[in-house]
């Protein structure tokens, strides 16, 4: 990964690591003070989006919104100047509606039951776990158009760990549904903070939008980026350093 965000070595390796119970707890508190005042700030419906779950369909209401959502692509199929009767296009509307679906299914999930009770005790430690290039592929809200890309999570426990895998699946949970990556990095740090109320929570989504390489300015290597650091990463420095140096693949000084 390209180190598009610029960051400042790592070189007091003790001021990073948070190391002593007392200042463990006080930035658990705080932390956990500052999330209730960032959740109590947020609009309702920013709250409510952040849960959607669909409950799940019947054989028939899933045949009943198949075939409206076919019957919606045969009429984009003739507004567009196409044939939908040509035998090129004669499953298209169904493979679509299929499709989108499939890209949408988050919307039929929640990040809480993909983490499946994945959270497990662990005390000792308090060092910064990071997964990085984890891929995601989603759909911009504005165009329907996707945007694809990696991510990458970075916590500190405060006594619990969440499964690895469940880091992925809940970027995954967020990334099927028509979203804006603004929103998309805020609710994916707001899960993991859920999930294991940690000492801090860092994430980072680079990706390319082709909203902005198939129309409008058409510019293909335009990446956006975008972050959202909660607890001691917001508030050290040096810790938030230690996050971008790991994601950017920076040997660490000890």
């Amino acid at each position: 990964m390209s180190s598009s965000v610029p960051v400042h070595e790592v070189t007091d390796r003790d001021n990073v690591s948070t190391t002593t119970t007392d200042s463990s707890s006080r930035l658990s508190e705080e932390h956990d003070e500052q999330r209730k005042r960032k959740r109590a700030d947020l609009p309702s419906e920013a709250i409510a989006s952040s849960s959607i779950c669909h409950k799940v369909d019947t054989e028939e209401e899933e045949a009943k919104r198949l075939k409206k959502m076919t019957d919606a692509c045969n009429t984009i199929l003739e507004c567009i100047g196409e044939n939908p009767n040509r035998e090129g296009l004669l499953k298209t509307p169904e493979r679509w509606a299929k499709a989108l679906l499939f890209m949408t299914q988050g919307y039929r999930q929640t990040a809480q039951e993909v983490v499946n009770d994945a959270v497990f005790s662990a005390d000792s430690h308090k060092e910064i776990v990071v997964v990085r290039d984890i891929d995601i592929h989603s759909m911009c809200e504005h165009h329907m158009l996707p945007f694809t890309g990696r991510i990458h999570v970075g916590y500190i426990p405060n006594g619990k760990i969440i499964g690895l895998s469940k880091i992925a699946r809940i970027a995954e949970v967020f990334s099927r549904r028509l979203q804006v990556q603004e929103r998309l990095t805020r609710e994916i740090t707001d899960a993991i903070e859920e999930a294991v109320s940690p000492l801090g929570v860092a994430v980072v989504i680079e990706s390319s939008h082709f909203c902005m390489v198939m129309r409008g300015v058409q510019k293909v290597g335009a990446k956006t980026i975008t972050s959202c650091v909660r607890g001691c990463f917001e508030a050290n420095p040096k810790t938030r350093a230690e996050f971008f140096n790991l994601i950017n693949g920076r040997p660490l000084s000890i």
